[in-house]
């Protein structure tokens, strides 16, 4: 039984780190400890998704996840969407507190780096520039994802409005027009 241990990382690194776990092994029992619920529901829902199963155990040491991948599974096949564009109008979150949303919206473009499916662009306006721009949180998240192949496109409208339009550090400089059609011919569009 592989085991790995989760003991104080925040959201989504338990998950992230399971998967990259169970994708390396045919089958087998993974066991993954965690201090806290909300990594114990996360990878219950992680191995439910997955189509595996799983049980929780807790002792003095923490909450043991331990995550069966059987020879034969009955996995639920995700589609490849070939033409997904999100677009990010903002440098946070959801709404209520701008601090929390900032941290949302660090894990997820993190997370996006860690999926098997990418999205075809990432459409950044309005506030969303600020996240492609000298001293953003997230640069090397979104480098990362422009390398594996990911189309980066920042407003030159919401960039000259913020006076960001020589901080751009990653992806390029993009007009309405082109936004529209990028929207308009994805197969799935995402605004966050």
């Amino acid at each position: 039984m592989k085991k790995i241990d989760c003991r104080g990382l925040a959201c989504p690194k338990p998950v992230i780190m399971s998967k990259k776990e169970l994708d390396s092994i045919d089958y087998g029992e993974l066991e993954v400890l965690v201090d806290n619920n909300g990594a114990k529901e996360n990878l219950s829902k992680l191995a439910q998704s997955l189509g595996y199963e799983y049980s929780i155990n807790e002792d003095s040491e923490g909450i043991h996840v331990i995550i069966k991948k059987s020879e034969v599974c009955n996995c639920s096949v995700v589609e490849d969407d070939k033409n997904l564009v999100i677009v990010i109008t903002s440098d946070s979150l959801g709404h209520g507190d701008d601090i929390l949303g900032k941290t949302l919206m660090k894990s997820y473009i993190y997370t996006l780096t860690e999926t098997e499916i990418k999205p075809k662009t990432l459409i950044f306006i309005n506030g969303g520039v600020k996240l492609t721009t000298e001293g953003s949180d997230v640069l090397e998240s979104l480098k990362t994802l422009e390398k594996e192949g990911v189309e980066i496109l920042s407003c030159g409208t919401c960039l000259n409005f913020f006076g960001l339009s020589d901080k751009l550090v990653v992806g390029s400089v993009s007009n309405m027009y082109t936004i529209v059609e990028k929207m308009n011919g994805a197969t799935n569009t995402i605004k966050i």
